[in-house]
């Protein structure tokens, strides 16, 4: 499998900066990969402080990566044992092909403790801090309210797969996450959202796209369905943060 053979020479080519662990989480870890579909989705935890000698050798080896067919897929975040515990820190990462920082939310570091598949090195629970349900249920609101109901509001982005499917599919997730305090996969997610009142035509229009056989979709389904998924989801969002879970 390519990505097996991806991941083998990524965990090689980090032997120079030795690595104290390599982990996988998303749907690589969660059992919902889709290969050429599904990101890569790794954390990279170096022995020491990430020097500007680091981010280049880092670069250096994303970039010799390219010739790898699912390369563009792969996104690491590289953290220090001194850096893994602080949760609102901005680490380096590569992702969508360029460097840049971000943090590690508690899903990720939920999912790692849950079902983080180790590539190399320690284990995810003998490094990172557990994530409570309370940090978890805060964090899930607090992302739908100050990201995606923003976000909502911003037509021209509805028009775009990406922005379709994290919608809705986050959404589902989050609802699970805060009112029962578990993370749920995509697909769990695709098949919860017709129950949560998502529009029909939206979550065919999902599912064929991430599990089936994708079709050409003219320009007007395009915007409909990013009316159907804006309309949906905005009533959807303020609802739950106004429950609280």
């Amino acid at each position: 499998m390519q990505t097996e053979k991806l991941l083998d020479r990524f965990v090689h080519d980090l032997t120079p900066l030795d690595p104290v662990a390599v982990w996988a989480h998303g749907s690589l870890g969660g059992g919902d990969y889709q290969e050429g579909r599904s990101d890569l989705d790794l954390i990279a935890v170096l022995p020491g402080r990430v020097t500007p000698g680091v981010v280049w050798q880092v670069a250096l080896l994303h970039a010799r990566l390219r010739t790898e067919h699912l390369a563009p897929k792969l996104h690491c975040t590289y953290l220090t044992p001194d850096t893994l515990q602080d949760a609102v820190r901005r680490h380096l990462t590569w992702a969508h092909e360029r460097l840049f920082r971000r943090t590690v939310t508690p899903v990720t570091r939920r999912e790692l403790h849950t079902f983080g598949r180790v590539l190399r090195g320690h284990p995810p629970a003998g490094l990172l801090p557990p994530v409570t349900e309370r940090q978890l249920g805060e964090f899930v609101l607090r992302e739908q309210r100050e990201f995606w109901r923003p976000a909502v509001d911003r037509p021209s982005l509805w028009t775009r797969d990406v922005w379709v499917d994290l919608g809705m599919l986050t959404f589902a997730r989050a609802t699970v996450t805060a009112r029962e305090g578990r993370l749920i996969s995509k697909r769990e997610a695709l098949e919860l959202l017709p129950s949560l009142g998502a529009p029909g035509e939206v979550v065919d229009d999902i599912r064929r796209r991430r599990y089936g056989d994708p079709v050409p979709v003219t320009e007007e389904w395009t915007r409909r369905r990013a009316g159907l998924a804006r309309g949906y989801l905005g009533s959807a969002i303020d609802g739950l943060v106004a429950s609280g879970c």
